[in-house]
């Protein structure tokens, strides 16, 4: 226990329970799934930057959203590993605490805008086909990209900064393998609700602000393509929508549980399991939803495998 009087400049992440052999085996799977992330994700970039057939805004946002992924699974998982590592708690500084809450929360709200981004891309090449290229062109899709990241970060600064102006006093022990937000306000001293009614406020605009135009584009894209007369037809294209539509799904379910609650305080187990699909799962699906449904993706690959094979045999 710390003195009423002070307030805590490091923090110790008390991580997973259990043995250091069983550490030890989620070190050897989250690590695996860490590398497997990052070279998905690397390829879908590399793939979308050098491949001309892919030069389209669907990919163009899928190259960013890859990015992202990379950015929210590296901001948490290299620290979670290396808790795993060591024998005894982990400790990290406060300015170091401040800073990776600051960038999860803020990757997160720009992957929430960025998701809603490419619901109305869909959205225009589904229901308004002949004019997807003057809608959908590249100042467009630049400058979509660039309000999509400057809201992520600029966003998340107030909510990063009031929860660092309450006095952790409690304690320094943070039931969490990262800088959780909900596990830092139980260790305040301080009245929190008002802060945490507040958080959750800008929970649900942030959420419901991004969703809201992917609901409504997919009801107009399910609409459209149902007026299609042929079977054939409405596959080709919902295709066009379904991985995209799949990623939704996933990554609005997991967020919705995590951070659209009104007690940010609620139990540590709950906030590891959920975590772990955030900052874990759902980067790792990524690649897997975005190749093995999309045709022209997995040609790419197929391609630049193909053209990397006799430069290596030679």
């Amino acid at each position: 226990m710390m003195s009423n009087l002070s307030s805590a400049t490091e923090f110790c992440l008390l991580g997973f329970p259990g043995s250091q052999e069983l550490h030890h085996f989620l070190f050897a799977i989250f690590f695996l799934f860490y590398l497997v992330t990052l070279i998905g994700n690397t390829v879908i970039i590399v793939i979308v930057c050098v491949d001309k057939r892919l030069r389209s805004p669907m990919y163009f946002f899928l190259g960013h959203l890859s990015a992202l992924e990379i950015f929210v699974t590296t901001i948490i998982v290299p620290v979670m590993l290396w808790g795993l590592l060591l024998p005894g708690m982990q400790t990290i500084s406060l300015a170091a605490c401040v800073t990776q809450l600051f960038l999860y929360l803020a990757v997160g709200t720009t992957e929430f805008a960025l998701l809603g981004a490419m619901a109305v891309d869909r959205y225009v090449a589904v229901c308004n086909p002949l004019r997807y290229n003057i809608i959908m062109n590249s100042r467009t899709c630049i400058c979509v990209v660039i309000v999509s990241w400057m809201f992520g970060f600029l966003s998340e600064i107030w909510p990063v900064y009031a929860t660092f102006q309450f006095t952790f006093c409690k304690s320094n022990q943070l039931d969490h393998f990262f800088c959780d937000r909900g596990q830092l306000l139980k260790l305040s001293c301080d009245d929190t609700l008002f802060t945490e009614f507040v958080l959750f406020l800008m929970a649900v605009v942030i959420i419901i602000g991004s969703l809201a135009p992917t609901i409504v584009s997919y009801t107009y894209i399910i609409s459209t393509i149902l007026k299609i007369p042929t079977a054939s037809g409405r596959r080709k294209a919902f295709s066009t929508c379904a991985s995209h539509f799949t990623f939704v799904v996933i990554g609005y379910g997991t967020c919705l549980f995590l951070f659209v609650k009104p007690k940010q305080t609620q139990a540590a187990e709950y906030n590891k399991i959920v975590s772990l699909l955030i900052s874990v799962l759902t980067p790792l699906l990524n690649p897997f939803i975005f190749t093995l449904r999309n045709d022209k993706v997995k040609e790419a690959i197929q391609d630049q495998m193909n053209w990397c094979c006799p430069l290596v045999k030679d």
